[in-house]
């Protein structure tokens, strides 16, 4: 049985919670994820990666079993999200790390990049989007109204986004087998988002995400320049970042690895855990670091 430490550490004045697993001398796998959820979504993969890698999944703050301050504590946006992650990578020691990132994890991923391109060896993206290819927009038709004018009268349509049904629907839509995916992911990311206050939290981070595709086009040049490999694998039903957005990574990285998972949608894990875990352990595997 694997190990799977549920540790805690303090950073910039807020208590991050974290999980890791494997030997700390083992390549680092640093796994971030996305909204509603928290490290909670990568509880079977850890186990399924700890023999070879040293992996380190944290709470984005505002998630999770991490600190959630109040948004007049605490400037929720991406940026400071990025700070966060990137001081308690720093606290751990890891210097050169690969990079697994869904959903929100990738927009914190992109800046961890962007400012240390040389401690990232390898990116896994799992519906982590870097080009507009993969903007869904009946999905994203509300959020961008909201971007555009944030206020009473496009609030309701990205609130809506915290509720059970929404949630429940993040999880399931686009996979064929929804008896796989366990209801306590949904009922747990409910109760988390809607937290007193944490409202406000997510609220200000759908406002924030405006700030990601302007860091799109740095995104691509840093993959042209550093040429890091890179493994995209999406599912294929995934309705939020669509399959578009994971053949657009061949565009900067000719040499990226994409697989599109049928039966699969947003949450691949929750159903399609062995063949996402065995693309990534055959990726890294014999991924070369970045000159």
């Amino acid at each position: 049985m694997v190990e799977v430490r549920h540790q805690y550490a303090t950073v910039r004045g807020h208590r991050v919670f974290y999980r890791e697993a494997g030997a700390r001398e083992a390549p680092a796998l640093v796994l971030l994820h996305g909204f509603p959820s928290s490290s909670r979504m990568f509880r079977h993969l850890i186990p399924a990666l700890a023999d070879r890698f040293h992996v380190i999944a944290p709470d984005h703050l505002g998630f999770g079993s991490s600190d959630a301050p109040p948004v007049d504590a605490f400037t929720y946006t991406f940026d400071s999200l990025t700070d966060v992650t990137a001081a308690l990578l720093a606290r751990l020691g890891l210097t050169r790390y690969a990079l697994y990132v869904q959903d929100y994890g990738a927009p914190v991923g992109w800046r961890l990049a962007l400012r240390d391109p040389g401690a990232v060896t390898a990116v896994v993206t799992q519906s982590g989007n870097a080009y507009e290819d993969g903007f869904v927009p009946d999905f994203w038709r509300p959020v961008w109204a909201y971007w555009e004018d944030p206020g009473p009268r496009t609030e309701p349509a990205v609130r809506a986004a915290l509720s059970l049904d929404a949630i429940r629907w993040q999880y399931l839509h686009g996979v064929d087998r929804p008896e796989l995916v366990d209801p306590d992911t949904w009922a747990a990311d409910h109760r988390e988002v809607n937290r007193r206050g944490n409202d406000l939290v997510q609220l200000a981070l759908f406002r924030d995400y405006a700030a990601n595709p302007p860091l799109y086009p740095r995104v691509h040049a840093y993959f042209r320049e550093r040429r890091v490999p890179l493994l995209a694998v999406w599912g294929a039903g995934d309705e939020i970042f669509g399959p578009d957005g994971a053949r657009a990574f061949t565009r900067d990285l000719p040499d990226a690895e994409v697989h599109l998972v049928p039966g699969g949608g947003h949450f691949l894990l929750e159903s399609h855990l062995d063949t996402v875990a065995g693309y990534i352990r055959g990726f890294l595997t014999v991924a070369e670091p970045p000159a």
